[in-house]
């Protein structure tokens, strides 16, 4: 079976396994532990920020890092199909106790003046202050869209203006990093806190971490504690995970390379399904309304032909490329798309 739902389906690598059964088994939610310790200066240091803490999920990320900015109340400002808004089940408000106002955008990036029309420092008698604004790199609604530096670089000025924090969704940030051809610091110095996943192309079976400076992350420790995130004997997912960064983050443009060779086949068997020009890392959105069968439908029948693919919209399927997805898999997707389309 080819599994193109998502890059969370790679396993470990041997060098991971490896990792995992030297790793040290302290207790990291009491005195902690050394593999850990080693992990989070190492995202620390990748990022560009003080420090890090490690989590189990990028979900848990998200919401622990809307806790450790604003505790609750406040007005999170966020590109209107962020992730945080349409995948992560409303904690924003049931957990967090915060308001969102979702912006317009382009591509995942948030309209400028639409910002600038709705942020404001704090509370008045008749207007909720923001708390925190929110952007995402890549943007997973957006197909893997990649923000634009000075795009990011205006966010943040307009945030700091008004005495705002600045947050970065980066569950991939080191693909938009790679993108850009840039580092994954020269990203997230357009926030105060940043947050990335290492099971999502990286190939570790779990966890994420979350950057930002020594006081933040310690907060950031106290609301994970608080939603069922503390970690015990971690040492062993967090080896998988400095592997993972140390070594799997190189080959990330291998995956961007598929997901383009994906797109434009794509793009052959009809235009109206992709536009491959917009492919930009390894998510690959696309539109089978023209065939007049719903995606659900569509990943029903590929995975009939041996292609696991996931409904994303009621007309979109999304493929995304990983390490186990090569020029084979890639032919083996397309042929069987293909075969489909003739008989819609």
């Amino acid at each position: 079976m080819i599994d193109l739902r998502s890059d969370t389906v790679t396993q470990p690598t041997e060098a991971m396994l490896d990792a995992m059964q030297s790793a040290t088994f302290g207790d990291d939610s009491r005195d902690g532990d050394a593999t850990v310790q080693k992990l989070e200066a190492l995202g620390a240091g990748c990022t560009g920020k003080q420090a890090a803490v490690f989590v189990p999920s990028g979900t848990m990320s998200n919401l622990v890092s809307l806790l450790a900015h604003a505790d609750r109340g406040g007005e999170v400002l966020v590109e209107g199909t962020s992730h945080i808004l349409a995948a992560e089940l409303g904690g924003v408000g049931n957990v967090a106790a915060m308001f969102y106002r979702g912006l317009p955008g382009r591509r995942g990036a948030m309209n400028a003046d639409a910002l600038r029309e709705h942020i404001r420092p704090r509370i008045n008698r008749n207007q909720l202050g923001t708390a925190l604004v929110w952007m995402e790199t890549t943007h997973n609604a957006a197909g893997g869209a990649v923000l634009p530096l000075a795009h990011m670089a205006e966010v943040q000025a307009l945030a700091r203006d008004n005495e705002v924090p600045v947050h970065i969704d980066g569950a991939r940030i080191f693909n938009a990093a790679a993108a850009l051809g840039v580092s994954a610091a020269e990203v997230a110095k357009y926030s105060d806190s940043v947050s990335f996943c290492v099971s999502k192309g990286l190939s570790a079976p779990v966890g994420s971490l979350i950057c930002g400076t020594h006081e933040f992350t310690e907060r950031a420790r106290g609301f994970r504690r608080m939603v069922g995130g503390n970690l015990r004997q971690a040492g062993p997912i967090a080896a998988a995970a400095i592997v993972a960064l140390e070594n799997m983050v190189e080959r990330l443009p291998e995956d961007h390379r598929t997901a383009k060779q994906l797109a434009a086949g794509l793009h052959a068997i009809d235009a109206s399904i992709v536009d491959a020009a917009t492919v930009e890392t390894n998510l690959v959105r696309v539109s089978v309304r023209a065939s007049g069968r719903k995606a659900a439908d569509w990943s029903a029948e590929m995975k009939q032909r041996g292609v696991l693919v996931s409904p994303c919209a009621t007309w979109d399927l999304r493929f995304v490329t990983h390490r186990h997805i090569g020029d084979a898999e890639v032919d083996h997707a397309l042929s069987a798309f293909a075969d489909l389309w003739k008989s819609k």
